[in-house]
């Protein structure tokens, strides 16, 4: 017969397995994507954050950049604005509301999954969007690696 002492331990082994499997897949490895057929090859956080933000709607190169944003709540949208724009959900929630409210903009059109985005990005090269790397292929080109 195992003791209390031993299932406690027992349980709390488990516990803390439980906590660091969620705690890893908590977050994915993020991306930033354009089109495989885009001209741009790479851009810096800073650049990234002025276009999913609405402060320029183009690509350095001066081709026009339209922001491919996924689902609020979603693991792979809180990675990306927490490493890339450094905003939480919170924060981006109230930069939005003002933005819209003022009238200076609105923000980017959202699409749900990593498949989905994938492809609306892989069909225009004007598009630009973050997925899970494991969600890359051919189609399109990884330009920003948080």
């Amino acid at each position: 017969m195992r003791s209390p002492i031993m299932i406690r331990n027992s349980l709390m082994s488990a516990l803390l397995l439980a906590i660091s499997t969620f705690a890893a897949s908590a977050y994915a490895d993020v991306v930033v994507i354009v089109s495989s057929r885009s001209h741009i090859k790479n851009l810096t956080a800073e650049q990234t954050t002025k276009i999913f933000l609405g402060k320029i709607g183009t690509f350095p190169n001066g081709q026009t950049a339209i922001p491919i944003d996924q689902p609020e709540g979603s693991a792979i949208r809180d990675e990306f604005y927490t490493k890339v724009v450094h905003k939480s959900p919170a924060q981006l929630t109230a930069y939005w509301a003002k933005i819209i409210f003022t009238g200076d903009g609105h923000p980017p059109k959202r699409l749900a999954g990593n498949a989905t985005v994938r492809k609306a990005i892989a069909g225009n090269p004007n598009a630009i969007g973050y997925i899970d790397r494991s969600a890359v292929n051919r189609s399109v080109r990884i330009v920003l690696k948080p």
